[in-house]
């Protein structure tokens, strides 16, 4: 059997680059020139034999002139190895964070795309705006309501937090360009807000958002609550000013301020309706952009109301520090109390914008988000055709607000991730870039992950390729010299504060799912159908990273054996972990071979590299490159008689990874206050790892196995075994009968991959019986059947759960359906909206 090596410098459009390239040469021609510097070094050092021999002759008889001459060129072979050594380690820890050498797949990018410039761009927090600039200015909104305490301190909200316990909190309407609307329900308040864009001027044109705090119930008409609004600047725009001015009768607090990413601009707070109480402003030196609620906390006071009893808090006004003689503030926040119900506009206009119609406000807001609201749920219906499928009123306001959540979850971040290259002793800083992109949950992981990421836009892509195509570009240029991405991106100091020390670093040898391929395959009908000018071009700049990254996991995640694929990243050494995670794989705790090694043959990531080289063969052909080195892989990888091979287990009677296992181990306590630690019981053998879970599907996930193959009408059966995958609420991620199904990973971790049902793979799951279903072959009506059971068992469960929960969640029970992990995960999870519309 013949190893598939598939090397970038076989490729003529390769070797052109490199030649076209900053002169940095790869890390094989680094290596060689070194060792061929250390062979003529040697051959300095170590000449002929003979010659020696003449040399100590002629120091026996006295003419000794050649010795310090040899032992100067020995003294220099030294050294210049030395140097040789010292700069070739120096050189190769300057890799890790070394961009490739290709053009930008983002051309457009800033200002150069006016329409989506400003934004809700800040997932993290329940409602914020900025720009698509570095250094931009930040706006958002903080509230609390009087006498709510949470950790004994004033519950003010700002960052989605799970711990606020928020009976709900989401987008109803989002269309990633000119309009959102959310409703966010607090212990006795109900806020709205409504965010809507107008062209215009230079800097990306005027905004408003209009906050709507209503009663939760009757008894709380009449009750107060104050919202707060902020300005606040990055400290590295170092030209940048905020002001405020002195309010109008019409206004509630106003301020002037200048950037370098917006230019001259206003603000204006307005009573839009409703009885305000009282209006407070602060004035201040915030202490971070991720310490901006603190910033308040040092702010509030209590104030002296008209009655002796009455007693409020409200925002100190300016506070600066004695040695702060500019005091010029670069954070301005404006506090409204008012009785509920009440209503504020806040008006954001560019000074660049000269002839706007009048100010987005009022009934001016109140039109245009009307507009821009009627536009999204007839863009809706016409791209997912929810009425036409027969779905209900309520089933299709879900179906919007997954579909929302998932836009309005889109994030624009800039910073520089912490990496370690396998020659770096430390971690080193990534290059400083830019991140737009989708984000798992709002409150849990409000940054980038690169494998959730593909699965993200596959529903993007059904919305606004556009977004989804510029979502890609800035992941793939994220790509070092050698192909890599990092996989958990945590750009700027708001993510970096939300993020434990333990996972900040990215190391340069560990992969993650090419989700983003998914992603592309899913695009390919439509490039195939009527490929435009502008996608030719998009693609010819994607094409030399994608070939990079293609490359970079056929030299680096490459098994012992010939057509076998490993994730990296595995601690074989570890005792506190029942089963070694593999972290790389996405999937987490889920069981792979109980003693990790070279030998192991991980099947899902096989099936990965099937799909990816047939979608590189795909590309190829689009924009005129010769694809015959990836059709060649894609038939190798996708003959079933190889998969079979390697990865068919007679014992299991299904596919299985394989590698050194045992399933007799367990956690125990080896003494009373000790951590528990595994014991293995019985030796491990090198053997199937015969548990069935998503990976023994992955071959059907993948639409690798072959229509007419007799082992699909066998893994079809298995599908639908209630003692394996099979539940009433979609496929559990492993089986009953596995010996780890449900089980403690260490003393602290509960089961994550061990039986809990995940969207993600249930979508992969109806979009392959979708596939077989519309294929001829003999399990076609079989696979027509799952297909059909399967999509009503998963919608019917995440709209269940939503109307009871408010939420979609991270996971669901295997056993209840009941929604697990964090929430709002509108993630993956929303991928069930492409499930209801059958868009695959």
């Amino acid at each position: 059997m013949q190893r598939i090596n598939i090397d970038a410098n076989t490729d003529p459009d390769d070797m052109a680059r490199q030649r076209r390239g900053r002169g940095h040469l790869p890390a094989s021609d680094s290596l060689q020139q070194d060792l061929t510097m250390l062979d003529d070094a040697r051959g300095l050092c170590n000449s002929d034999r003979s010659s020696r021999r003449e040399a100590k002759r002629r120091h026996r008889s006295g003419s000794n002139g050649w010795c310090p001459a040899l032992l100067y060129m020995s003294f220099a072979g030294i050294v210049i190895l030395a140097v040789a050594y010292f700069l070739y380690i120096g050189y190769m820890e300057t890799r890790i964070n070394t961009p490739i050498s290709a053009a930008k797949v983002v051309v457009k990018s800033g200002l150069e795309s006016p329409e989506r410039y400003w934004g809700t761009y800040r997932p993290g927090v329940y409602f914020g705006t900025r720009v698509r600039h570095p250094a931009s200015i930040v706006t958002g909104l903080m509230w609390f309501v009087p006498g709510h305490f949470q950790n004994n301190m004033l519950a003010v909200r700002h960052w989605c937090d799970q711990a606020d316990d928020l009976p709900k909190y989401g987008w109803e309407v989002h269309d990633g360009r000119n309009v959102g609307i959310q409703k966010i329900i607090d212990k006795s308040v109900i806020l709205q807000t409504s965010f809507v864009k107008r062209l215009g001027g230079q800097h990306g044109g005027d905004w408003s958002a209009r906050i709507s705090a209503m009663p939760k119930t009757k008894r709380q008409v009449g009750g107060q609550a104050s919202l707060l609004y902020y300005v606040a600047l990055d400290p590295d725009d170092k030209e940048a000013m905020i002001q405020p001015m002195i309010g109008t009768s019409q206004s509630l607090g106003s301020l002037r301020g200048i950037s370098d990413s917006v230019g001259g601009f206003r603000l204006h707070v307005l009573n839009a309706s409703g009885t305000i109480v009282n209006h407070h402003l602060l004035s201040t030196k915030h202490m971070g952009l991720h310490m901006l609620k603190e910033t308040v906390y040092k702010g509030l006071r209590v104030f002296q109301g008209k009655s002796e009893k009455d007693k409020y808090i409200g925002l100190a006004g300016e506070m600066f520090s004695h040695e702060d003689t500019l005091r010029q503030p670069n954070f301005v926040v404006f506090q409204v109390t008012g009785e509920l119900p009440f209503e504020v506009d806040i008006v954001y206009e560019s000074d660049s914008f000269l002839r706007r119609p009048g100010m987005l406000m009022g009934e001016a807001l109140s039109e245009q988000l009307g507009l821009y609201e009627k536009k999204f749920h007839s863009d809706f219906e016409e791209k997912f055709s929810m009425e036409a499928k027969g779905f209900s009123e309520e089933e299709i306001s879900f179906a919007k607000a997954a579909l929302s959540n998932m836009i309005g979850g889109i994030g624009y971040f800039y910073g520089a991730s912490r990496v370690l290259g396998e020659h770096n002793s430390d971690p080193v800083p990534y290059w400083k870039a830019p991140l737009y992109t989708a984000v798992p949950s709002r409150s849990f992981f409000p940054r980038g992950f690169l494998w959730d990421e593909g699965f993200h836009n596959l529903l993007i892509s059904k919305w606004d390729r556009e977004i989804s195509q510029d979502i890609l570009g800035h992941w793939f240029d994220l790509m070092n010299w050698d192909g890599w991405i990092p996989r958990e991106q945590i750009l700027g100091v708001e993510a970096r504060a939300r993020v434990p020390d333990e996972f900040v670093v990215q190391r340069g040898k560990n992969a993650n799912p090419p989700t983003l391929l998914l992603t592309l395959h899913s695009m390919m009908a439509g490039f195939k159908r009527d490929l435009s000018d502008d996608d030719y071009e998009y693609l010819s700049h994607l094409w030399p990273r994608l070939r990079a990254w293609y490359n970079w996991f056929n030299t680096t995640q490459l098994g012992e054996m010939p057509g076998t694929y490993r994730w990296r990243g595995r601690d074989p050494k570890t005792m506190r972990e029942l089963n070694p995670k593999t972290l790389t794989s996405g999937l987490d705790d889920y069981p792979r071979a109980s003693h990790p090694t070279a030998d192991e043959r991980h099947l899902d990531l096989r099936c990965w590299m099937t799909l990816a080289s047939g979608l590189m063969a795909d590309i190829a052909r689009l924009i005129e490159k010769d694809p015959t080195r990836f059709d060649d892989a894609y038939k190798y990888l996708s003959d079933n008689n190889v998969l079979d091979a390697l990865h068919w287990s007679y014992a299991a009677n299904g596919y299985m990874d394989f590698g050194l296992h045992t399933d007799e181990l367990e956690l125990r306590k080896l003494a009373p206050n000790a951590e528990m630690k595994r014991v293995v019981h019985g030796d491990p053998k090198l053997k199937f790892v015969d548990s069935f879970g998503y990976v023994s599907f992955f071959p059907l996930f993948l639409q690798i196995i072959d229509p007419y193959s007799a082992k699909l009408g066998k893994v079809l059966e298995d599908l639908r075994r209630q003692d394996l995958l099979w539940t009433p609420y979609g496929l559990r991620s492993l089986a009953k009968n596995s010996p780890i199904y449900n089980k403690r990973n260490t003393e602290h971790d509960p089961p994550y991959w061990r039986g809990a049902i995940w969207i993600n793979m249930n979508y992969l799951a109806v979009r392959a019986l979708h596939h077989y279903s519309n294929v001829d072959g003999p399990h076609q009506e079989l696979a027509r059947e799952l297909y059909v059971s399967l999509r009503e068992n998963v919608v019917k469960n995440v709209v269940r759960e939503y109307k009871r929960t408010g939420y979609i969640w991270e996971h669901y029970s295997d056993k209840t359906g009941r929604g697990e992990g964090c929430r709002p995960f509108t993630g993956w999870s929303a991928l069930v909206v492409l499930m209801m519309g059958e868009t695959f």
